[in-house]
This record gives structure tokens, C-alpha cells and sequence, in this order.
């Protein structure tokens, strides 16, 4: 009697870090002034001190990227995102802070939880030479088409590993928000077919390009991590930048037919000092 054959595929460790990329949280304190007033002045000091080592993104077993930022508006005062392999590290500085003398102090009033990807719609390079030889009518051996191909080789590393391990500009606002495809029976994004989805992805990409030394973008994925699917973080050479490139994006369709948006989080990034020091703690 033949028995049926196993094939046995070897699965991978069980483990909290990713495959590629690294876990990304934003966080959000909001300022209690009442139990901020009833501090005494050592253990103010001692958790201004406490605090401001335990964002120094410099520190010895900081996580890989650490920011601090001052909140524009009543949502929040205070702005966080950090990033890391591991998890626990990273909630390790919420716990941290938690902890600390300014604990009580520093109330939470949001957070989201995602990781970095490299998204489905960046073209590999068969797909980006089939989108010149459609698009522009180029053949393979045409001088202009090889140029492009080699181009796109060379950019295409560095740029996958931007997304999966971002390095933060050295500008001064930055804003989060998160977001949804949405699911209307008139306007189900997944249920429009690849070809369709990727180059409405395309045309929005072709729209944030043009921001290019004026905005910086990270994508991190959150479906199944939080509330919503995706979160977006923006940083901007100055804040007309980050109004200009989400105003100019809600046009192309892949935004004003099938996006949903949560709460924008818009904030200036400080030194963990300067920001505490804004924050007049």
C-alpha cells in the first residue's frame, strides 16, 4: 500500500523580529500640569534628567532611531517615534517612561503601532523595464531604455533599504497620520485587480515625487497591528511643504476614491532637552 509523501518545509524560529525591516511605534504624551505642579523640585529635576538620557538617541542601547518632537494643537504635547528590530526595546522606553518620576506626569493620549515594508506596487526591475517599453515605447536594445534599467538597478537597493531602515531627514516638522483603503461597495479597493491598484499607485506616487528635497515619506504597515492599515510619516524642509504635498495628493485617485483618513499629528522636532524645556517641565 503506497503511502502518501510528506513534503516537509522548514519553518523559521519562532521570534519577535522581522524577517527584513524593523517594528516602528509613534507615541503621544499630553502634559498633566496638576500633577506636574505637585512635584518637588528634586524629583523634577531627577525626572527632566532621567528623561532626557532616556531619549538621547545617542545613548548606549538606544533603539536604531529615536525622535522627539513638540505637538502642534490639544491633541498631544509631546511626540515620539521609534524605531527598532526588536520590539521589546522599543517598549521598553514607553515602559521606561512610564516608570520614571515624570511618569504620571506625561499622559498618554495616543499610539500606533506598525512595521516597515516594501511595498507591493515598487516596480522590480522586469516590472519597471515592461513599464518603459508600454508606457514609452522603448525596446531593449535602445540606448535610452538601457540607461534607464541601469539607473533604476542602482537606485532600487538603496531605496528598499530607506523604506525597510530609514535614516530621518535633519528637518525640522514632521507629521503622522494614519490611514485606510476603504471598503464601499462602490469603491472597494481590494477588490480592484493588481494592474488597476498598481497603477493608480503609480500616478500617486508620480504626484509625492515632485516633493523630492522638499518632503520626506515613510510608509509603515499596521493591518493586523492597529486600528488602521498603514501609517504615514511625513517630514518637511518647513510646514507649507507637508500642506502642499498631502493637498496635492488627495487629487490622484488611489486618495480621492478609495483613501481614509485618521487624526494628523503635525509637530517640530527638538532635542529631548529643548523639547521639555518647550514643554516647560
Amino acid at each position: 500500500m503506497n503511502r502518501p509523501s510528506h513534503t516537509h518545509v522548514a519553518l523559521p524560529e519562532p521570534s519577535t523580529k522581522l524577517a527584513e525591516g524593523w517594528h516602528c511605534l509613534h507615541l503621544y504624551y499630553r502634559v498633566d500640569q496638576s500633577i506636574l505642579s505637585q512635584l518637588s523640585p528634586t524629583d523634577l529635576a531627577e525626572g527632566r534628567e532621567a528623561l532626557v538620557h532616556l531619549l538621547d538617541p545617542e545613548r548606549p542601547g538606544a533603539p536604531r532611531r529615536l525622535q522627539t518632537s513638540v505637538v502642534s494643537g490639544h491633541k498631544a504635547d509631546l511626540g515620539l517615534m521609534i524605531m527598532d528590530p526588536d520590539p521589546l526595546l522599543i517598549d521598553g522606553v514607553r515602559q521606561a517612561i512610564r516608570a520614571s518620576k515624570l511618569g504620571r506626569v506625561l499622559q498618554p493620549t495616543y499610539s500606533f503601532v506598525s512595521i516597515t515594508e516594501i511595498s507591493e506596487y515598487v516596480p522590480t526591475l522586469e516590472q519597471y523595464g515592461e513599464k518603459l517599453r508600454r508606457d514609452e515605447g522603448l525596446k531593449p536594445d535602445d540606448p535610452a531604455y538601457l540607461a534607464k534599467i541601469a539607473a533604476y538597478g542602482q537606485r532600487l537597493p538603496m531605496m528598499n533599504q530607506q523604506r525597510l531602515c530609514p535614516d530621518f531627514p535633519n528637518w525640522p516638522v514632521t507629521c503622522f497620520y494614519p490611514m485606510n483603503k476603504i471598503r464601499h461597495p462602490s469603491a472597494n479597493w481590494f477588490m480592484e485587480p493588481f494592474s488597476s491598484r498598481s497603477a493608480m499607485m503609480s500616478e500617486h506616487a508620480t504626484s509625492g515625487i515632485k516633493f523630492a528635497g522638499r518632503v520626506s515619506q515613510l510608509i509603515t504597515a499596521s493591518a493586523g497591528l492597529d486600528d488602521w492599515e498603514w501609517g504615514v510619516t511625513l517630514w518637511g524642509r518647513n510646514p507649507q511643504y507637508i500642506k502642499d504635498i498631502v493637498y496635492t495628493m488627495r487629487f490622484d485617485t488611489a486618495s480621492a476614491r478609495y483613501a481614509e483618513f485618521g487624526p494628523f499629528y503635525v509637530s517640530y522636532i527638538k532635542p529631548p532637552a529643548e523639547a521639555l524645556e518647550h514643554l516647560q517641565i
